[in-house]
């Protein structure tokens, strides 16, 4: 092998070298990801109209089932949570508005809490009170649920979703993956 053959092995070999230390990097940060994917978090699609604006009919979103092992679910969180209907088990999308020992009420369109109007213009206006026309008292283990879309939402206004215990809380909306263009964290 002669000087000039010497001389440009070694100039390769960094490049690529490098590439391939970028490509098990890359190989390696993809593995993580479907790690935390499958094991800390559940696919979740949207069905109905009721989070609209922020989340669209058929909007398949991630879901983070460790966080409320750490931490109590806080108002304003978008939440999925299971509930029993007619023998089959249903999964919900909705926004926590009221805590646990609270009491919720909607007068003339607006949400009270402890006799408060509620402080987020966004989330206050309800135009059909349902249950919670009169004083609803959560109790310590109880949370009440809103969709964003108030007029097109079954939550906890009505019988047949009610207050939300914390147990049938599956996790936390965090991250929409579909559709593509859309994708990106949730508040």
């Amino acid at each position: 092998m002669n000087y000039r053959e010497l001389n440009r092995e070694k100039r390769e070999t960094p490049f690529l070298r490098s590439i391939v230390y970028w490509a098990a990097d890359l190989a390696a940060v993809a593995v993580l990801a479907v790690f935390v994917v499958l094991f800390f978090c559940d696919r979740v699609t949207v069905t109905g109209h009721s989070m609209e604006p922020v989340l669209e009919a058929d909007d398949v979103v991630l879901v983070n089932r460790v966080e409320y092992h750490f931490r109590d679910p806080e108002r304003f969180d978008i939440i999925v949570f299971a509930r029993e209907n007619s023998g089959a088990v249903k999964t919900y999308v909705k926004r926590i508005i009221g805590l646990p020992g609270e009491t919720v009420q909607i007068v003339d369109g607006t949400v009270y809490i402890d006799g408060t109007p509620l402080a987020e213009e966004a989330f206050a206006y309800v135009t059909l009170s349902g249950l919670a026309e009169d004083p609803v008292v959560l109790g310590e283990d109880e949370y009440f649920v809103l969709g964003d879309n108030r007029d097109s939402s079954e939550d906890s206004r009505f019988v047949g979703i009610g207050n939300v215990k914390r147990s049938q809380i599956i996790g936390r909306v965090w991250f929409r993956i579909s559709p593509f263009e859309n994708l990106g964290s949730i508040r």
